[in-house]
């Protein structure tokens, strides 16, 4: 079975053209990230419990960070599950 080139990628490929996504619009600021606003933290868990990537959130990276750091805080001092 022959190789396949980058060139023959390219050729293949260029008709197709690729989309960006939408970013969501984010209603709340950064302050409003806190262990305390578990309403607002509980958007961004499953019914699991397990913390929704940023793949899915939408959210940037600096807003990522902060909003595990609230659920964790959360988590241990038993305002979530």
């Amino acid at each position: 079975m022959p190789r396949k080139n980058k060139k023959d990628n390219k050729q293949r490929n260029s008709g197709e053209r690729r989309f960006q996504r939408s970013k969501p619009k984010i209603d709340f600021t950064i302050d409003a990230l806190d262990y305390k606003n578990t309403n607002l933290l509980r958007q961004f868990v499953t019914d699991n419990g397990r913390i929704l990537p940023r793949k899915y959130t939408g959210l940037p990276a600096p807003f990522q960070r902060r909003m595990t750091k609230a659920i964790k805080r959360a988590r241990q001092m038993l305002l979530m599950k």
